[in-house]
């Protein structure tokens, strides 16, 4: 991961429509796609303290452990059912040579880790403890591998060795390293923004590097890889159009960057202080993934009408400046009520599009841009972010069912040209699980009121409806070491229903996901 484009403004200025009823209209009768489990994937890079300090600490540390892996963090992650976690990078993937992080430990070199602060890594996370931590979390895992700097063999290996059962080199050695099993392997990313810090390439040179990678790592011993080209970043839609003409049978998935940096006077902004003009561009930009989605679909709709490739938004989320008094390049940021916001409204708007859209990763798990968690020492900290993840776990691999939305809406001036300038007041989402239950997601984007929304329940017989809230007074709120629980979900009780028509009082700054019944 890398920022390609910082996109600014040269004013802002929120105000707001006229007046509209707050109305969802919920078609219970009228399912669509499945929204995979994927939707809800996660990031691990090894850039700053995500990995060391931050899922790992080894097996000597005095932070409590499982054979290395923050007890505190795993039993966190657990909670949130991860379904699919990318590694090890990222701009580092590029650079990481899987040999390297194999072994006993003594033995294996350091490297720099040139993308990220210059950092002295000493290869103690490496393959062995990535797959682990998978088995350990119940998920799947998803490789990015080294095209930058690396070569064919290389891949050609590191797929062997972490997939094949045979008498084969690979295998034996992996073996020798204390693993008899293969691990499960599905995902194969082949290299990582390609465009930019994976080589700076034309998308027709690196469309044949992928043909020809791709070809060499072979499907070993009833595994079938599941291969992912780099795609485009943000408004690149030639990328992807090169890359769906070109790209051989091989590619089962194509992926995409957005972040949402909005960038003020040059900077990205500060993740703890922002005006509410500020917040309301953000969410603005947040939205503006929706538009991005449409195009790129397009393309692929069009040059691939079966749906035969995946779409993957790999790396999304919100990228601000890094927190005063850390280690520049290690993109530690803090995460507020509004990065909540930005969550629930993004994935509102992921569950849209899952007939082609298959994955996402948050950037990233921990201590690294919009994350899940924060650690310090043996402190750890849940993140407004984490409760909005939680929250929606019930729509994995749930069937998504159709909402419109009338609301008021902010008109946000200033933008740039790629940007909506009408942002609706209200989001939602809605899905049916595999049990038969209904769940509705709604969040109050505003910050100066709150809002009665009413929710047309149509095709759905339901009298009661009981669920969570995560709120807080101000936008800016967060959570921090010395005040963990500032931000928290709790129970949800400000709802009625009475003749097929929900009645749903949320505060401003809130985010409510119910169950009907």
């Amino acid at each position: 991961m890398k920022l390609r484009q910082i996109m600014g403004t040269a004013m802002l200025v929120a105000a707001s429509l006229p007046m509209a009823a707050q109305t969802v209209t919920l078609h219970g009768d009228k399912p669509g796609e499945i929204i995979p489990k994927e939707i809800y994937g996660q990031f691990a890079e090894h850039l700053g303290t995500c990995i060391y300090g931050g899922l790992w600490v080894g097996k000597d540390s005095n932070i409590p452990n499982q054979d290395g892996y923050r007890t505190d963090v795993l039993n966190a992650l657990k909670a949130l059912k991860i379904p699919v976690l990318r590694w090890p990078g990222g701009c580092f993937a590029d650079e990481y040579h899987w040999m390297d992080g194999i072994g006993p430990k003594e033995q294996r070199p350091k490297m720099v880790n040139n993308n990220w602060g210059g950092t002295v890594e000493d290869n103690s996370f490496g393959t062995h403890e990535f797959f682990n931590l998978c088995e350990l979390l119940g998920c799947e895992p998803y490789l990015s591998g080294n095209v930058g700097s690396g070569t064919v063999e290389e891949l050609a290996k590191w797929v062997e060795y972490i997939t094949s059962d045979g008498d084969s080199p690979m295998a034996n050695l992996r073996r020798k390293n204390g693993r008899e099993k293969s691990w499960n392997l599905k995902y194969l990313g082949v290299g990582n923004e390609s465009w930019g810090c994976g080589g700076t390439m034309r998308p027709e040179y690196y469309a044949d590097l992928f043909r020809r990678y791709s070809t060499y790592c072979r499907n070993y011993d009833g595994h079938n890889l599941f291969k992912i080209a780099s795609g485009a970043s943000d408004y690149d839609y030639n990328w992807t159009k090169v890359l769906m003409e070109r790209g051989s049978g091989n590619m089962a998935g194509l992926s995409l960057h957005y972040y949402t940096v909005p960038g003020w006077s040059g900077s990205k902004g500060s993740a703890t202080q922002f005006t509410k003009d500020q917040y309301y561009w953000t969410i603005g930009k947040c939205r503006e993934i929706e538009d991005v989605l449409k195009k790129h679909i397009a393309i692929m709709d069009e040059k691939d009408p079966r749906g035969n490739v995946a779409l993957l938004l790999d790396e999304w989320g919100t990228w601000w400046d890094e927190e005063p008094g850390t280690i520049k390049g290690h993109l530690f940021q803090q995460n507020s009520m509004r990065d909540a916001i930005v969550a629930s409204t993004s994935l509102d708007i992921f569950h849209k599009y899952t007939k082609r859209l298959k994955m996402a990763n948050i950037a990233q798990i921990v201590n690294v841009l919009q994350s899940m968690i924060l650690t310090k020492d043996d402190k750890m900290v849940l993140t407004p972010t984490y409760y909005v993840f939680k929250q929606y776990i019930v729509h994995q691999d749930a069937t998504y069912l159709p909402v419109d939305i009338e609301c008021e809406e902010m008109e946000i001036k200033g933008a740039n040209r790629h940007f909506e300038a009408k942002l609706p007041l209200v989001s939602a989402t809605a899905s049916k699980d595999k049990a038969g239950k209904v769940h509705v997601s709604l969040t109050n984007v505003s910050v100066d009121k709150e809002q009665t929304v009413k929710v047309n329940i149509e095709g759905i017989s339901a009298k009661k409806a009981t669920g969570v809230i995560l709120t807080t007074p101000k936008i800016d709120d967060l959570n921090t070491f010395d005040n963990p629980d500032k931000v928290k979900e709790a129970p949800f009780k400000e709802v009625k229903i009475k003749n097929g028509m929900m009645e749903v009082k949320m505060p401003k700054n809130s985010i409510v996901t119910l169950e009907l019944m």
